[in-house]
Parts: structure tokens; C-alpha cells; sequence
């Protein structure tokens, strides 16, 4: 059976989202699973550690120069505030690029605060805020030091791209690779979760030294992993270096979970509607249920083990509420 959430109006069921969730052991067998593991999904941002996984092992991010708390934007889907733009900014200026040379496109920033501070100051909207600029800083960095021409970076057939893919090939040990495009515009793979949780189990050993820089850069910097209030940014901060996660868009996430009672866990969860509201509280249930978080953990996440739903006048109308079955 899945995982359910339901949502409450009163007392009264509103609506209900479905969880299909793998976990994976260091054996890479499946030692949990509810729903269906061979469950084929885009892994959307979720990527975004392997594709800067690919930069690393190829040499570019050493020759950029780039430090870990610019390899951690590589991973993020940051929500665009000042220190995202910096660092940024920086990539762009180590490798020699500009904002011309982005080709994720351009959208006002998640952070609510940092959006009204740009309508105030009057300042221009560039594609720096844009929640991918990190990742394809990234792209450009591997793409200048592979080939002489950045342009097109994007595109499938740029060694860049094929360099990502070769990787991807690797972490997850499928040769054919459905591929389509992702809201930023680079290429983005489809695999199964039971895939998806392989590929962060072995993101949370000392299996590839290039998936060890990013796993060290990303718990070394939580904030630029996402920002301000992100679930991302604060699983990993309550983890204290022993946990990483990476959630992308249509409500899809994977957790690379180390020292559990001697074991390191690979994690892959997804809300079959896509609804994000499920997503944190039904993690953070299923983490409880499986027992494997310390109390300590648990009490620094206690504010996702609820989710209150509240109408304009902050009056509690209902709550999301998780399910599973033993």
C-alpha cells in the first residue's frame, strides 16, 4: 500500500495524496518500499547533485576553481536571495562568463522578501535568480573546459550534456536513459524510484570521491542548497553531516542517509499529483516509522511532523494527516 495524506476541511475529508516511497540498503536491495519501486518519474532538480557530480570527475570544477559553497548552488534550487545571486555571480566571474551566457532563463525569485526588494530598489530581474543558476554555472564551467564554444550548453548533443549523461549512466547503471526537457531548459531523466534511490545511496558512501565533494560541500552549505525556511535546507542542517536531500519540482525528492545503525541509506519519494504540500510531513512520517531518525533529529524537525491548514484570517480549517500501514 502507499502512502496516504489526507486532507482535512473540519473534520471531513477534502482530499488525498498518494506517496509511492523506495528505501535502498548498501547491498542496493530493497529493504523498504510502498507503492510501486518500478515506478518511473522524472527526477526533475533531484539530479542536480549527479549532474554536478559529472563536473567535478571531469576536471572543470578544480579548474574554475570553485569553492564548496559554490559546488553546493550547483546542487541547488535555491530561492534566489542575495547569497545566491553572489555567489553566482562569482562562478560566473571565475570561469569568465556573464549573465548573457545563462541560458536557464530569467523568473523572480521564491524568497517573497527578495522579490519585494527588487520591486522596491528597482533593480533588473536576470536569470542569477533564476532557482537553477547554480547548476548551470556548473554546465557552463564543464562546458568551457571541455570545448572552446559554451554556446548551446544546453543542448543534448553538447559535450557537456553528453558528459552529464555518461555520468548518469554510471550512478544509475541504466544504459538507455529516457531524457526530456526541464523547466530550466536542460536536459532532465526519467527513472524508477527504486533508480533514484540507488543512485543517493551511493551518494551517502565513499563510493565516488567526485559524490563525496558534493555530499561534504552540500552539509557544509545547507543554506545555498535551497534558503531561507526551505525543507532542504533545514533536513540537512537538523542532520548534522550524517544526511542530504534534494527535492524537485512535480514533488519528487531523494535522501542519502548515513550511519543508520551501521548502514547508508538511499530514499526516494513521490507524490504521485505532484502536490508539494505532502511531501515534508509524509517524509519526515515515514523517517518515524522506519525509525530512522534519533530523538534528537526528530525534535529538530518536529515543525514538519504537523501540518495545520489555515484560511486568510489564520483560523485552522483542517490538517494534512499521513498514513501507513505497517
Amino acid at each position: 500500500m502507499p502512502i496516504l495524506c489526507r486532507v482535512t476541511r473540519g473534520d471531513l475529508t477534502e482530499s488525498i495524496h498518494v506517496i509511492f516511497a523506495t528505501v535502498v540498503d548498501d547491498s542496493g536491495h530493497i529493504v523498504f518500499s510502498t507503492g510501486d519501486p518500478n515506478y518511473l518519474t522524472c527526477i526533475r532538480s533531484s539530479a542536480k547533485p549527479f549532474q554536478a557530480a559529472a563536473a567535478i570527475k571531469s576536471g572543470a570544477i578544480k579548474a574554475a576553481g570553485f569553492d564548496e559553497s559554490e559546488i553546493a548552488l550547483m546542487c541547488a534550487s535555491h530561492l534566489g536571495e542575495a547569497i545566491h545571486v553572489k555567489t553566482a555571480k562569482s562562478m560566473l566571474t571565475k570561469i569568465g562568463c556573464t549573465v548573457e551566457d545563462y541560458e536557464c532563463g530569467i523568473h523572480a525569485p521564491a524568497d517573497v522578501s527578495s522579490r519585494h526588494e527588487l520591486i522596491k530598489n528597482e533593480s533588473e530581474l536576470t536569470s542569477f535568480h533564476n532557482n537553477c543558476s547554480g547548476k548551470h554555472a556548473g554546465m557552463l564551467a564543464l562546458a568551457k573546459y571541455l570545448s572552446k564554444d559554451s554556446k548551446n550548453y544546453i543542448n543534448p548533443d553538447h559535450i557537456a550534456q553528453k558528459t552529464i549523461y555518461a555520468a548518469l549512466q554510471e550512478y544509475s547503471e541504466i544504459k538507455d536513459i529516457p531524457m526530456e526537457v526541464d523547466g530550466c531548459s536542460a536536459p532532465t531523466a526519467f527513472f524508477t524510484l527504486e533508480t533514484i534511490a540507488k543512485m543517493f545511496q551511493k551518494l551517502s558512501t565513499n563510493e565516488y570521491p567526485e559524490l563525496v565533494s558534493v555530499f561534504n560541500a552540500m552539509i557544509s552549505h545547507p543554506y545555498n542548497v535551497a534558503g531561507k525556511g526551505h525543507f532542504d535546507t533545514k533536513f540537512i542542517t537538523a542532520l548534522k553531516g550524517n544526511a542530504v536531500t534534494k527535492g524537485g519540482g512535480e514533488s519528487i525528492r531523494g535522501i542519502a542517509l548515513k550511519n543508520r545503525d551501521g548502514k547508508n541509506l538511499g530514499i526516494a519519494l513521490k507524490v504521485l499529483d505532484g502536490s508539494p504540500r505532502a511531501m515534508p510531513i509524509g517524509l519526515i512520517t515515514l523517517l518515524e516509522h522506519l525509525e530512522l531518525l534519533t530523538k534528537e533529529e526528530l525534535s529538530n524537525l518536529k515543525e514538519f511532523k504537523t501540518r495545520e491548514r489555515k484560511n486568510c484570517r489564520d483560523k485552522k480549517i483542517g490538517q494534512v494527516e499521513v498514513y501507513i500501514e505497517s
